[in-house]
């Protein structure tokens, strides 16, 4: 007898609503059993709930906001909210944590974020916002010290932490998302838990992983000045039932295409 075996994906979608019809065309290809999505960019009882149990998902966790931030679940398989941290201490829906509930997935729990950008200036007393990023992160780091479940943590991290992880870590040292203090920070927190990154469990470094390409780049697939923005990390026992790691770079050329793409870890469970 094989064992049960469980697909979830990540993505920034930067505004579910808007960009729907390509997380139709993701879940009709490619059918991951959990989709857990950042920057939704809607209040709870404007998200799409019809279109995606139209494509089988019928369970649902939201935290959404008026027209920023905002994350949400959504699963073929049961689940319950589990969590809803405030890991800036200011109201900003940018955690949903869920526990998977059929007897199949052993009360696996997801845990769902959507880290703060941070601004341009990569200085605590010069931007704010840098400030609040670190705070996030140190927020998280006290809580992962606590995590007691077998927990997968997934979003927009908003940090490419290895030097293969962006395109030129010279030109990006000093470049919010790649400097040394996010990485720094970053660190203690998979320190904190023993987190494993699952992505470059799959895709070792230094081979190039990327999954976030901006905008004004005109052509992202010539320039390829990627970064790797978004994650999926393990507790290490759940890591070591990950049997399968995907980046759906395609999805950067659909049309109105998010400037991040999904990630899918498959875990024989």
């Amino acid at each position: 007898m094989t064992s049960p075996t469980l697909s979830v994906a990540t993505w920034n979608i930067n505004s579910v609503r808007l960009r729907m019809p390509i997380v139709e065309r993701f879940l009709t290809e490619q059918a991951p059993d959990v989709l857990c999505l950042q920057e939704i960019k809607c209040q709870e009882d404007q998200f799409p709930y019809e279109a995606f149990r139209a494509l089988g998902y019928e369970h649902f966790a939201v935290h959404g906001q008026k027209g920023y931030h905002g994350v949400a679940t959504v699963a073929k398989v049961p689940i319950r909210d589990f969590s809803r941290h405030d890991w800036q201490d200011n109201g900003e829906a940018r955690h949903i944590g869920v526990e998977l509930t059929d007897p199949a997935h052993q009360g696996m729990i997801v845990e769902n974020v959507y880290v703060p950008a941070g601004g341009d200036i990569p200085d605590r007393e010069q931007n704010v916002k840098f400030g609040q990023k670190l705070d996030f992160f140190e927020r998280m780091t006290r809580w992962a010290d606590t995590v007691d479940r077998p927990t997968l943590i997934v979003g927009d991290f908003n940090v490419a932490p290895l030097e293969s992880d962006v395109w030129s870590h010279k030109q990006l040292l000093k470049v919010v998302s790649h400097t040394p203090i996010e990485v720094d920070t970053l660190q203690r927190f998979m320190d904190a838990h023993g987190w494993a990154d699952i992505g470059r469990q799959h895709i070792a470094a230094p081979e190039r992983y990327y999954s976030w390409w901006s905008y004004r780049s005109k052509d992202w697939k010539a320039n390829d000045r990627g970064r790797r923005l978004d994650h999926m990390w393990a507790s290490p026992e759940l890591a070591a039932q990950a049997v399968a790691h995907h980046v759906h770079e395609g999805a950067r050329d659909w049309e109105k295409p998010s400037d991040h793409v999904p990630l899918v870890t498959e875990f024989a469970l």
